[in-house]
């Protein structure tokens, strides 16, 4: 049997009305939410998984300390193991096939719009030319604006500021302030032999992440599509009447 990759199966299931209008971007997740696509195909089954970095280790700024990246390596490992987050029967005899799990921040997105904006073109270089001070009005402007200011203030207002706050703080707070919404995106492929067997899904997920309350599910088949909520309180997908 010729195995399709995760995204050529993922890509039916983006493809799919139903699936497009419910996309969301990246940052306007809802804390608590994650999403599962599913897709049947015969004896595969692929999943995209998205949740908040607040689901998976309970916060969503960039990882900067020792313990923040050893949580989101640790995450990630946790989430290229599937089978163990998401429980099929055994009768349906199915393996992994394939598993990718990464940490995806708003930054990324953001990166090569903020290349372009930041660029200038000849035009903008000229009017800025022509905007600025001759030499006189600069040097007139630098020596009044050092009046009053000798290098003790400066160095008095340096140390002031950064007493009480080492590197690590510094870091965090701006890793906080500045490091924007994050999600966990992992992607799977399964082979089961027996996929009539699979007549629901068992989400040991909401034990693995308690902060995760609930998954928003689109599911395609030869059925159809459907769309589906499995919540902590109640965490089984009934997949009967879906083959």
């Amino acid at each position: 049997m010729k195995i399709a990759s995760p995204l050529t199966i993922c890509a039916l299931i983006a493809a799919t009305p139903v699936f497009a209008e419910d996309n969301r971007q990246l940052g306007a997740h809802e804390h608590g939410v994650g999403e599962l696509d599913i897709a049947f195909d015969g004896g595969q089954i692929a999943m995209a998984l998205r949740a908040p970095g607040s689901d998976i280790v309970g916060f969503e700024y960039a990882a900067t300390s020792a313990e923040d990246r050893a949580a989101v390596d640790s995450a990630v490992a946790t989430l290229a193991r599937p089978l163990d987050l998401f429980v099929m029967p055994e009768a349906a005899q199915c393996s992994v096939v394939q598993a990718s799990a990464a940490l995806e921040s708003e930054h990324d997105h953001d990166d090569h719009a903020a290349h372009k904006d930041d660029a200038h073109d000849h035009d903008d270089h000229a009017a800025h030319k022509d905007d600025a001070h001759d030499h006189d009005d600069h040097a007139a402007h630098k020596e009044e604006g050092h009046d009053g200011h000798d290098h003790d203030d400066h160095a008095a207002h340096k140390d002031e500021g950064h007493d009480g706050h080492d590197h690590d703080d510094h870091a965090e707070a701006e890793a906080a302030e500045e490091g924007g919404h994050t999600e966990f995106h992992a992607e799977y492929l399964f082979d089961c032999a027996n996929p009539d067997a699979i007549t629901q899904i068992t989400f040991a997920y909401f034990d693995t992440f308690p902060n995760a309350l609930e998954m928003e599910v689109q599911l395609i088949s030869d059925a159809g599509a459907r769309g589906f909520e499995v919540e902590r309180a109640e965490p089984v997908l009934d997949l009967r009447g879906m083959f």
